[in-house]
């Protein structure tokens, strides 16, 4: 639906910025692929994650690629099945990625990988060794060519015929938000988590 789609570049930085994992769709072979894997934005670029034995990852700068990202914000229960919906927020992005191989460009890349998963980890907990640097892959996708789609809003039926059946009809929020924290067994008893991951306990996602 064309109402439902925008370009403008304040709701896509919304889209993505609420988010830290995306769907990479990719040919490989000749067969279509599409694998879950972590992202981070950084002005125009994105930056995404992956093992270098992952097919799709070290194929991906051969081709363009799609990457989706998508919030779920509730179902739209009508009074007729055919007017049931989503209410969502999705990105779609599409490019040509680049395969980052300089070191101090790739760090730069996980550090905002972490980032938008977890803000202050990348301080917290241990940098990446080169051996680890090098068994792992990263592109980077400039955001130029992008689409963003959303609906909000009570279901579409609410001035029709179907509104005399006398049926409750409207939303059922759905709400993704982060759980207290649950400490390794590998830990001392007692071992409190720092208070960047403590303070997101009952946030939402992307808050």
């Amino acid at each position: 639906m064309r109402e439902q789609g925008s370009h403008r570049r304040a709701d896509l930085d919304a889209v993505l910025a609420a988010g830290f994992l995306c769907h990479l769709g990719v040919v490989v072979d000749g067969t279509p692929m599409v694998v879950p894997t972590a992202y981070g934005v950084e002005g125009d670029r994105l930056y995404l994650h992956g093992s270098v034995a992952g097919r799709s990852l070290v194929r991906a700068p051969e081709a363009t690629v799609c990457v989706t990202v998508t919030h779920v914000d509730g179902l739209v229960l009508a009074r007729s099945v055919f007017e049931h919906g989503v209410n969502y927020r999705c990105a779609m992005v599409y490019g040509v990625p680049r395969l980052v191989t300089d070191p101090e460009e790739k760090l730069r890349g996980l550090r905002v990988l972490t980032e938008q998963s977890a803000p202050g980890q990348w301080e917290y907990a241990r940098k990446p060794s080169r051996k680890e640097l090098a068994a792992t892959a990263l592109l980077v996708l400039d955001l130029t060519e992008a689409s963003v789609k959303t609906r909000s809003g009570p279901p579409d039926d609410g001035d029709s015929e179907d509104a005399a059946l006398g049926l409750w009809a409207g939303v059922l929020p759905v709400v993704t938000a982060f759980g207290e924290p649950v400490t390794d067994p590998a830990l001392p008893e007692g071992f409190a988590p720092p208070a960047h991951i403590a303070s997101r306990a009952g946030r939402a996602a992307g808050k």
